[in-house]
């Protein structure tokens, strides 16, 4: 369909049309997902695709989807500096609304939810294109939907004791992975907030939250292999991390049970990887 025909149906409220078929257009939409084009991509397909989906339009139709979302992950993963990013990243993105709705309204099975997670950890530690804002083409952000994703992933009653942990640890694989992107597009903060969905469950102690924050924590004193790496390659994201999850354990609402505990050892944590400011 023409530009104008989804521009008409924004324009309109961003209800669904009578026709053609809702198939005919979510198939339309999941394209957009992967357009370089941020006007389409953002501003129609995620748009409509999340404005339905939280209304209920695909409360029948949730399951397909998500299977749909979570193949999107993997159009050409492994490339770097590709166009085939939008795709993955935006997957990510609506696959969290799927999962956000599924919260809420309990729709699913939990072994649908379940396999969603395992797609979507296998992605995020495999994606190797980390850029943020593309000029020209708007966000690809991959880093921070994942957040997005993992966050709703978190908060699901379908994730139990393990699948938390696991997630968890993905997160850290992620930080800890060496890479030349470094993280400057609210990504800490992203990938922060997914950390305090595991954290308001209240389904981990410190003593398996503390032992994982001394893990990440451990790679955020910069330094270099080789004389020409960057020391903060990886200390870098890490030391954004920290003190982005350091903010919002300290100030956001809806704290956990064990907001003191762990605040205490974060806290020390960052003072012991920033001596010079902090010891």
């Amino acid at each position: 369909m023409e530009s104008t025909f989804w521009e008409r149906v924004v324009a309109e409220g961003h209800k669904v049309p009578p026709d053609p078929p809702l198939a005919d257009l979510t198939t339309e939409l999941t394209t957009m997902l992967g357009e370089t084009d941020p006007r389409r991509r953002d501003g129609i397909g995620y748009t409509l695709l999340a404005t339905w989906i939280s209304s209920g339009v695909y409360d029948e139709l949730l399951q397909g989807l998500g299977d749909g979302m979570t193949a999107g992950l993997r159009v050409g993963l492994g490339e770097r500096g590709s166009d085939t990013v939008f795709r993955r990243s935006f997957s990510a993105l609506v696959l969290a609304e799927v999962i956000t709705r599924d919260n809420h309204a309990h729709l699913l099975p939990p072994e649908t939810l379940l396999r969603w997670g395992d797609r979507v950890f296998g992605w995020l530690v495999r994606e190797r294109d980390l850029r943020g804002f593309v000029p020209g083409k708007g966000w690809a952000h991959a880093v921070a939907h994942a957040g997005d994703v993992l966050g709703a992933l978190a908060a699901s009653d379908a994730m139990g004791r393990l699948e938390l942990t696991v997630l968890l640890d993905v997160i850290a694989d992620r930080l800890l992975a060496r890479t030349d992107d470094r993280l400057v597009h609210g990504e800490d903060d992203r990938l922060a907030a997914a950390t305090m969905a595991v954290f308001r469950r209240n389904v981990l102690g410190t003593d398996v939250l503390e032992p994982w924050l001394a893990r990440v924590a451990d790679a955020a004193v910069p330094g270099a292999a080789h004389e020409d790496d960057d020391p903060f390659e990886v200390a870098g994201n890490v030391q954004a991390f920290l003190r982005a999850l350091h903010l919002q354990l300290a100030l956001a609402p809806y704290p956990p049970a064990h907001r003191a505990d762990l605040l205490l050892a974060l806290i020390a944590l960052l003072k012991k990887v920033n001596p010079h400011y902090l010891g």
